[in-house]
């Protein structure tokens, strides 16, 4: 089959395919004598691997791993276990780190209540133009009361304060 085919059983676009392959994820397709690639139902089940993986956000590195084990399945699973132990661990600071964004921003909402007035008298514009410490801006004071230091950041993931 060629590569839209492919995309298509995968439910994704060709991009994504030609994606996957550069990086190595997706095994490399036969070639016809015209020098189009040809996939087999093997590339399906791979991408359909990957693309889970993707759904649960496991990382591409990660996947790389999984994809071993797929590769030779008479491996041990106990690093299987592991790799999804640390990607909920991942998780888990993800959602603790949304938690304090949001507090942020609903302490940065209630410092303005105003409705008719200029932005230069908002109290929001007002934070947001201070430096992000817990002494001049109000919605860090209070985003890590027991410890006063920022949550762990994931790579590739913005900053949980101010971007």
């Amino acid at each position: 089959m060629r590569i839209g085919e492919l995309a298509r059983l995968a439910h994704c676009d060709v991009e994504t395919v030609r994606f996957y392959e550069r990086e190595g994820l997706l095994e490399e397709p036969a070639r016809e004598t015209n020098g189009y690639r040809s996939y087999a139902a093997a590339h399906v089940a791979q991408l359909n691997f990957i693309r889970h993986c993707r759904s649960l956000g496991i990382g591409l590195m990660d996947i790389r791993m999984l994809r071993r084990f797929q590769v030779d399945p008479s491996q041990p699973c106990d690093e299987v276990n592991q790799l999804i132990d640390c990607q909920i661990e991942r998780i888990h600071l993800q959602i603790e780190s949304m938690r304090t964004l949001e507090q942020q921003l609903r302490t940065l909402r209630d410092t303005c209540h105003a409705h008719d007035r200029r932005s230069s008298e908002c109290g929001i514009m007002k934070n947001l133009e201070q430096p992000m410490d817990e002494e001049s801006c109000s919605c860090h004071a209070e985003a890590h009361p027991h410890t006063g230091e920022d949550l762990p950041q994931q790579a590739g993931q913005a900053p949980a304060a101010h971007p």
